[in-house]
């Protein structure tokens, strides 16, 4: 039987419960870049626990929190543009049809 550990366990979890909140944000766009900013968070912890015995775990840790850095810094750029055109993060307030 294969040995699972705790720390893949729990980043697992952590990524089921980031999907699941991301389905269920509907109100707030802030609310739904934080829970994708949990989701890069609990794919950076799964990534430590998977790839402990190989020789690369250092290069794929830098790249994914490059990569989450980026999502936040683009993620709170999107905001910021949005309530200064449209006055709120309010996700049905947005309209698509103008794009």
């Amino acid at each position: 039987m294969m040995k699972v550990s705790g720390l893949f366990l729990a980043s697992t979890m952590g990524v089921v419960i980031s999907v699941v909140t991301l389905c269920l944000q509907y109100k707030h766009l802030l609310s739904a870049l934080l829970s994708l900013e949990a989701l890069t968070l609990s794919l950076f912890v799964l990534l430590i626990g998977v790839s402990g015995g190989f020789n690369f775990e250092g290069q794929m840790c830098l790249i994914l929190i490059t990569m989450g850095a980026c999502e936040a810094s683009l993620g709170l750029a999107i905001l910021v543009s949005l309530i200064r055109t449209h006055g709120n993060d309010y996700v049905h307030s947005f309209n698509f049809h103008k794009c």
